[in-house]
């Protein structure tokens, strides 16, 4: 779609939002003096349009750092607080429009049937149900702003770790228990904490994996993201090596360039990041490891998921590995496994990131819930299928909001056992 059909897009979405819910702030001062609602309607209008030409300035110019990440936030959090807050506007609407159904349709005016109505739906004790209904959704839009700001102080850089032990019949004896650590975009266009950052990877390297696999998504668009990130990244070590693959992000493909060489070279630092860091980049291709007489297969391919870019080819991939007893695949998306991954292969087990959970949720025991779960019909966690596994990491970074609120980046531990 065009760029200024989009910008004009959100912007009127904006405007239909700022006027709906300024019903809620006249409400508030209409019994307030002149001035008072004089300042509070220019103050209102006047942060709106800051709010509209900042986005126009994310937009025109192509900013998606420093201070357009900041303008992005902020319209961000805006917007959906007076969304939240307009659902309360919504029911009063409805309930107004009930009256005037029951009064002029229905009842056709009938004084009586209108006053009964009116007693009941419209006085309340102390203060009018409109009164009532405005400062609830004044309120309730100052608790997402709250939920938000909670989950970039606390939430961002919250490092869990996660385990999970897998059992596989074809698993060679050489590589019974091996551990395995993924983590998954990074995303490091987004971080502003690198002392968080760091203590993520100790907190990795604390696990004494046997092998390291990375699932794409290193940068957000542009390889110069990562520049000052590499000295940390790099101290991620594991005997047996550290895999790596592409993420969709990966390529520049949300960033305008000036020509496809400027590209083409953005892409080329990013496979230079990786080698510096020692990470070993597997782009449809694989890495045998061997135990003794035993074969283990690490495959990996570069991005192809549903609705994003294609670029991998498990067939080229799997290109070697038919003397390998167990196949384990780096993909990043998860909606790979079940368009070609299990229905064309024999891989064991497939790891993947991608969803992020959201960044937002409830997992509660066995409980799990996110909005990922309307997109992604593998969205986190493990999950099996005729002996087949996908495990999807919820992501080691964040992109756009800044934050997690119930869905804490994560270092998974996979230890792989033989039946």
């Amino acid at each position: 779609m065009n760029t200024i059909l989009v910008l004009l897009i959100i912007l009127a979405f904006m405007l239909a939002i700022d006027i709906y819910f300024f019903q809620a702030i006249k409400t508030i001062v209409a019994d307030s003096s002149q001035v008072t609602r004089r300042v509070t309607t220019i103050s209102y209008w006047l942060f709106s349009f800051i709010l509209s030409a900042g986005i126009v300035y994310v937009f025109l110019m192509n900013d998606r750092h420093g201070l357009g990440r900041v303008i992005i936030l902020v319209a961000f959090g805006t917007v959906i607080s007076k969304i939240i807050g307009i659902l309360f506007l919504l029911f009063d609407d409805i309930r107004r429009g009930v009256v005037w159904l029951v009064d002029n349709v229905f009842y056709r005016g009938d004084a009586k049937i209108t006053e009964t109505i009116s007693k009941v739906t419209e006085e309340g004790e102390g203060i009018s149900r409109n009164e009532f209904l405005a400062k609830s959704a004044i309120i309730s839009s100052l608790a997402p702003i709250a939920a938000m700001g909670f989950g970039i102080l606390s939430g961002a850089h919250d490092y869990r770790v996660r385990k999970k032990v897998i059992t596989l019949p074809n698993l060679p004896k050489g590589f019974d228990g091996l551990r395995i650590a993924q983590i998954s975009d990074i995303h490091s266009g987004s971080f502003f904490n690198k002392t968080a950052v760091e203590g993520g990877v100790e907190m990795l390297l604390d696990e004494k994996p046997d092998v390291v696999f990375f699932t794409g998504d290193l940068v957000n668009e542009d390889s110069n993201e990562v520049k000052d990130y590499t000295e940390i990244f790099m101290q991620v070590k594991a005997p047996l090596g550290v895999f790596s693959t592409l993420g969709n992000h990966d390529y520049g493909d949300y960033k305008r360039w000036p020509n496809e060489k400027a590209k083409a070279a953005n892409l080329q630092k990013l496979f230079d990041a990786h080698k510096y860091m020692g990470w070993e980049l597997l782009n449809n291709e694989n890495r045998i490891l061997k135990e003794g007489g035993d074969q283990l297969a690490i495959i990996g391919v570069e991005n192809w998921g549903l609705g994003f870019k294609k670029a991998g080819d498990l067939k080229k991939a799997l290109i070697g590995t038919e003397e390998s007893a167990t196949k384990l695949l780096l993909s990043h998306d998860p909606t790979h496994w079940d368009a070609e991954v299990r229905p064309m292969s024999d891989v064991d087990v497939m790891f993947a990131g991608h969803t992020h959970g959201f960044q937002l949720g409830i997992e509660i025991g066995d409980f799990r819930w996110s909005p990922a779960q309307y997109r992604y019909k593998q969205w986190a966690d493990l999950y099996e299928e005729n002996g087949q596994y996908l495990y999807v990491n919820r992501g080691y970074g964040y992109i756009g909001y800044p934050g997690r609120i119930g869905m804490p980046p994560e270092i998974t531990i996979i230890e792989l056992k033989r039946a």
